[in-house]
């Protein structure tokens, strides 16, 4: 099945302090152009997320945006047992001091100690970086998957709109073919008058550049090969389509084979009618170009 290079897809998850969002679109492009914002802080998370791209991704200008936040401060406090030590041994001091003196001092309070200056320490937590990494690119296929999926679906209607319009180029191109066979008898007789009217003037000529002009005459009236051409790239074009997969750059350059075939008929044409058939082949043809422009 052939895809469309257009698709978007979106995504968020969590993982302990940490959430996170993905979205992933497309447009045309000539090439593979991949564009990744994602945060530096995390190792080789961009090599990682472009290698499963290049993978499964041939065509189009993709952008990969991935937003990462931290649902819950990353600190903590702890006490700082060393310096309890030291004001406990200090008030120990204190109160025996007191009583030899004679002085009765209230008793202390776990509470009071805490709110000391250096009892209590702000600590930051090691976060776990490489889960996270792990985490993204575990989701990150199922992400890639939606986006993809969007882009068949699009390759669907593309691949059907195209086979109609291959379906009118084949009927135009039979129509041109019946016009081409009912006007034999007239091709021939204006090609025995142009004949003769070489002949009445061919005194002296040279007898193979007469020839010449008489078959130059009669190719020029003759599109037989450009019909059998269209026909063929009927027949390539939908091969291509059934053949799936990238096939948009081969599809892109059968729609120039089509146009020139198609002005070729215009310019032999030496009808109305046949003209007419023409034109109609090259907006048809113009038709199916635009839509290529959407196959990966």
């Amino acid at each position: 099945m052939i895809r469309s290079m257009t698709g978007f897809a979106s995504a968020s998850g969590t993982q302990d302090s940490w959430s996170w969002s993905w979205e992933l679109r497309a447009v045309n492009g000539k090439g593979l152009d991949l564009r990744l914002r994602v945060p530096d802080w995390i190792e080789g998370l961009e090599v990682a997320l472009r290698k499963q791209m290049t993978a499964d991704v041939a065509r189009g200008n993709v952008t990969c945006n991935l937003r990462i936040s931290s649902t819950e401060t990353a600190s903590t406090q702890q006490v700082n047992t060393a310096h309890v030590d030291a004001l406990l041994d200090a008030l120990h001091e204190i109160e025996t001091r007191a009583m030899d003196a004679g002085v009765s001092l209230a008793p202390s309070r776990a509470s009071d100690i805490l709110t000391m200056r250096g009892v209590l320490e702000q600590t930051d937590q090691v976060q776990d970086i490489a889960g996270l990494r792990e985490a993204l690119l575990s989701e990150f296929p199922a992400v890639l998957s939606d986006f993809n999926a969007m882009r068949r679906q699009e390759g669907a209607i593309l691949a059907d709109v195209m086979q109609n319009q291959l379906g009118e180029i084949e009927s135009l191109a039979a129509q041109a073919a019946r016009l081409a066979n009912d006007r034999k008898e007239d091709t021939a007789a204006n090609l025995r008058r142009n004949l003769a009217r070489v002949l009445d003037n061919s005194e002296g000529a040279d007898a193979d550049r007469v020839a010449q002009e008489l078959a130059l005459i009669a190719v020029k009236a003759d599109v037989t090969e450009e019909i059998d051409r269209l026909a063929a790239h009927v027949a390539a074009a939908r091969a291509l389509i059934g053949q799936g997969g990238p096939v948009g750059r081969k599809l892109d350059f059968l729609m120039q084979e089509f146009n020139r075939e198609a002005n070729t008929l215009c310019s032999k044409a030496q009808s109305t009618e046949l003209m007419t058939v023409g034109l109609a082949l090259k907006a048809v043809i113009d038709q199916m170009r635009e839509q290529v422009q959407n196959v990966e």
